[in-house]
């Protein structure tokens, strides 16, 4: 498998999360957003969105990071990613799609550039957008939490689940934009949980040949 990524885009970040809490090995294909390689003739031939991540399977090319995390817990059952329960298995994904339907899009490098480029927005400007919707999103995230009172360590439960997933790069991101996490002491400690584990800490962007 060849994973078409990019060290600080957080959907890449949470594939290359799931993939290692799969024990899936891949050849990192790195695809410089700064440079706008993505938008290249090259890259969208592999993607024709031209969009990170792609992760090609003996060359099937697919995309979007909720469709690949589907298809590796249905393709890569163990472990799961997913509690065994239907009420759980929903709860999960709300928490998940809290984060990529309601915080991740809207921060996303295309509308930050729009803020920017378009807009004529500085960088304090930017980093207020993004800490507006990064606050209300987790702020709803850890009031969730809170009320579940069999939670464990991670999002839920003592294993981490997609919920941690799709977590974590979000709280990444929250720091680079100046957020203060100190306003959610329970995701707070979510995010120290995972940090303690392999899968998360060789996919943090740092970590990443692309990094610099």
């Amino acid at each position: 498998m060849k994973l078409y990524n990019f060290f600080r885009s957080g959907t890449s970040h949470r594939l290359r999360i799931a993939l290692n809490l799969k024990g899936l090995k891949t050849d990192y294909v790195a695809v410089d957003l700064r440079t706008e390689q993505h938008l290249k003739d090259e890259f969208k031939a592999v993607n024709p969105q031209m969009l990170v991540p792609a992760l090609d399977v003996d060359g099937r090319v697919l995309i979007q990071s909720p469709a690949i995390i589907e298809w590796l817990e249905e393709t890569h059952p163990t472990p799961a990613l997913l509690p065994a329960h239907a009420d759980d298995r929903a709860h999960v994904r709300a928490l998940a799609a809290l984060v990529s339907c309601d915080i991740h899009p809207i921060n996303n490098r295309r509308i930050l550039e729009y803020l920017r480029k378009t807009l004529g927005a500085d960088e304090a400007a930017v980093n207020a957008w993004c800490a507006t919707w990064i606050t209300a999103g987790f702020d709803a995230y850890e009031a969730l939490l809170a009320t579940d009172k069999n939670r464990g360590h991670f999002s839920f439960g003592e294993t981490p689940t997609v919920a941690d997933v799709y977590l974590v790069p979000q709280v990444e991101s929250a720091r680079r934009f100046k957020v203060d996490m100190g306003r959610w002491p329970l995701i707070s400690a979510v995010d120290a949980a995972c940090a303690e584990l392999d899968a998360f800490k060789s996919a943090a962007p740092l970590a990443q040949p692309d990094a610099g």
